[in-house]
């Protein structure tokens, strides 16, 4: 049986790929700061560990893997999804607070949690792994007032690529996933603001699908890769936006 690690797990997308592994057979450990949530979703399965912590603080992400590892032997792949979409504007309007909380939990956080992964599945035995990062649509065509998150997201795609080049002596494998508008309760948000504007409701796809995007993902070979995937609700505006 593998295992899985997947931060943001208390909600969203993170929430719903952690029940579409353990309903397919992964151990999955639970990594988010709303403890309440994974320990919740923990109670369901035998095979779910709720992991409490922040991303942002690495001693908090190594003491997760370092958690997991006791409990299952090993670490066989990651999700790495926590990420935030800070209030919308132009770069004159930005809180600089929320531009320093995007880049310490869409970058750093991501950092962190794929550094301490890394570590791991460089050293078990037998060695890999599989690293999957969520980027976003964001990291190739922005929304208008997406300026934090935007440029986050383009930063992981840079993670992205290098951990796959820097992986490969170690047989870890990474990739990237770019979600676009699953039904989650942060695009829910984003729609209350477009009916606010008097503007037309977003396009979505059911969250069910990005999960099982992502386990296609995970469970491929490690002499195979999806280095990146793109998987969007059909009728969205991204080709050719703006």
């Amino acid at each position: 049986m593998k295992t899985i690690l997947i931060t943001g797990a208390s909600s969203g997308i993170g929430r719903a790929t952690a029940e579409t592994f353990l309903q397919n057979g992964w151990r999955v450990g639970l990594l988010a700061r709303r403890a309440e949530r994974l320990e919740d979703l923990a109670a369901r399965y035998d095979t779910a560990l709720a992991l409490p912590g922040d991303v942002t603080v690495l001693q908090d992400v190594e003491n997760a893997v370092q958690s997991l590892v006791v409990e299952w032997g090993r670490l066989d792949a990651v999700f790495n999804n926590a990420g935030i979409f800070t209030p919308q504007g132009t770069i004159d309007e930005i809180d600089p607070r929320d531009w320093h909380n995007s880049l310490a939990v869409n970058l750093t956080g991501m950092f962190n949690t794929a550094r301490a992964a890394f570590a791991q599945m460089r050293a078990q035995d037998p060695q890999g792994g599989r690293i999957i990062n969520n980027g976003s649509l964001s990291a190739h065509s922005p929304r208008d007032g997406s300026i934090c998150y935007t440029t986050t997201k383009h930063g992981v795609t840079g993670l992205t690529k290098t951990l796959s080049l820097d992986g490969r002596p170690f047989r870890i494998a990474a990739g990237q996933i770019d979600i676009g508008n699953a039904k989650t309760e942060l695009v829910e948000r984003l729609n209350d603001r477009m009916i606010a504007e008097g503007k037309p409701l977003m396009d979505m796809m059911d969250v069910a699908e990005a999960a099982q995007s992502v386990l296609h993902m995970a469970n491929m070979p490690l002499s195979a890769n999806v280095l990146f995937q793109t998987v969007l609700a059909t009728n969205m505006p991204y080709v050719g936006r703006g």
